[in-house]
């Protein structure tokens, strides 16, 4: 769980800058693809298909009625949080037939945020079983539909019995703020973990 450090280009003091990969996991659905596009400072890479009809009866579209794509690799933005920070972000593909491909994207990062539809709770569970069998630093982000979060951060942590060392959050992945907040939250958190 290395932060990798380069040296900084052309800057006439001596500084470096610090990389790292971050994780952005969760259900199908849930507004990965759009947290990644939302706060990405260049054009996002997508590795999105078109759903057809033999996704009927695997994906549940209650939710996503007007859902047309989804992530079949994942997705990929870069954000600088600080002349010093720049954060790589890796977007998981949410369905379960796609999770043979965390392994890889998980390789090498300093955390993730898990995002969370609170209208489908039971939809995270397997990404946050993921990252506390693994031992990798995660916060849960409450991603608000429709500008609304049903669910108080405490009620979510009863409902998924995530101990008090892990945020949980409130997000709306369409907004860039709110995004970076949620970012510079999993940078502390994975900070204070290395520091335990």
């Amino acid at each position: 769980m290395d932060f990798a450090t380069s040296s900084g280009g052309a800057v006439s003091e001596s500084r470096s800058t610090t990389s790292a990969k971050i994780v952005v996991a969760g259900g199908f659905g849930v507004g990965k693809t759009t947290f990644v596009g939302a706060v990405s400072e260049i054009n996002p890479l997508r590795t999105e298909a078109v759903m057809t009809s033999a996704s009927a009866g695997i994906d549940d579209l209650t939710h996503t009625g007007d859902k047309t794509t989804t992530t079949v690799a994942m997705d990929f933005g870069r954000i600088t949080l600080d002349q010093d920070l720049i954060l790589y972000l890796f977007g998981t593909p949410g369905q379960d037939r796609f999770w043979f491909m965390w392994d890889d994207l998980v390789r090498g990062a300093i955390g993730a945020v898990v995002l969370v539809d609170t209208r489908r709770l039971a939809d995270c569970f397997p990404a946050v079983d993921y990252f506390e069998n693994s031992g990798l630093p995660f916060v849960v982000a409450l991603n608000g539909f429709d500008g609304q979060q049903p669910y108080q951060p405490e009620e979510v942590r009863e409902a998924l019995q995530i101990g008090p060392d892990t945020p949980i959050i409130t997000t709306d992945a369409r907004h860039r703020a709110d995004a970076k907040s949620a970012l510079i939250t999993l940078v502390e958190h994975a900070l204070m973990a290395r520091l335990r």
